[in-house]
């Protein structure tokens, strides 16, 4: 859950000549009931830790601190087990002074972050991608297409899908403290080196963004299986939704019920079999992960 306080700054060029990236074709997705919560240990590592996301090879953990501290920075360790990873320290060329979060990368390496170092005119953008290798990330830049280019709109969650073709993010609302007055998932696909909202978006999400805050996607590697996280006033909570065909909306969404508590930011293995998220547990956010066979 990023609730972020805007920065005002200078904006960032974009990097070009990108390739455009095919939607894989319709495949049956995985299904199965999750179960079993646990712990998941980052060994060298005792603060908060939230928004996980596992690279698409399964090497890496990614996942920040605090969004409620002054400065927020994205983090990264290495696998020792899918409940053990190993500490290695904060992303190179991701954090800035503000809020630096909820990562996510594509099979190419292309890496996805949430950053209010410069939110302000024109843009009003808080997306960024850059390239990933050995624990950093290059050519760092606004991501172009997404932002409403509105004060007091922000995107302060999104998810790249596996093959890079397809972003979900959070169109945020914000009318003055930290705390969205509406929060939506909306979906948009790149178009060579930048991306293009849906006009049938709202369509595919209809049953997702209700009139509760609904925000932290996550999409299977066939784009048919959908997680997310829905706030309604009481706690947050996660849940999943399907759909027949990647042109076709999802269905009535379903809570997770293994997950119990604060939770929040549900993330996908690359196997598909582990989801992992952040709970608070005794006023620290906490890593964990359920399973399904």
């Amino acid at each position: 859950m990023i609730w972020p306080l805007p920065l005002s700054g200078t904006l960032n060029a974009y990097p070009g000549g990108s390739p455009v990236i095919a939607e894989k074709p319709d495949s049956k997705p995985t299904f199965g009931v999750f179960a079993n919560p646990q712990p998941v240990t980052i060994v060298g590592y005792s603060q908060d830790a939230m928004e996980p996301f596992i690279s698409p090879d399964g090497n890496y953990l990614f996942f920040n601190d605090s969004n409620s501290a002054p400065n927020t920075n994205l983090y990264y360790a290495t696998r020792v087990d899918d409940v053990t990873f190993q500490f290695q320290g904060e992303i190179g060329g991701v954090n800035a002074t503000g809020l630096n979060a909820v990562a996510s990368m594509d099979s190419s390496d292309t890496f996805y972050f949430v950053s209010t170092r410069n939110y302000g005119p024109p843009a009003f953008a808080t997306i960024y991608w850059g390239t990933f290798s050995n624990g950093s990330v290059s050519n760092v830049a606004l991501v172009p297409g997404i932002s409403k280019e509105k004060a007091g709109d922000i995107n302060f969650d999104q998810c790249i899908s596996p093959d890079g073709s397809t972003l979900y993010f959070v169109d945020g609302v914000f009318n003055g403290g930290s705390v969205p007055q509406r929060a939506s998932i909306v979906i948009a696909h790149r178009d060579g080196d930048h991306f293009v909202r849906l006009k049938n978006s709202a369509e595919i999400m209809r049953k997702i963004n209700t009139h509760a805050l609904n925000y932290a996607p996550d999409i299977s590697a066939s784009g048919r299986e959908f997680f997310f996280t829905r706030f309604d006033g009481t706690l947050p909570a996660i849940y999943t939704a399907t759909r027949a065909k990647t042109s076709k909306p999802f269905g009535k969404p379903i809570k997770i019920e293994a997950i119990t508590g604060f939770a929040e930011a549900p993330a996908l293995s690359p196997d598909e079999k582990s989801l992992y998220y952040h709970e608070n547990v005794s006023g620290t956010f906490v890593i964990y992960r359920v399973t399904r066979p």
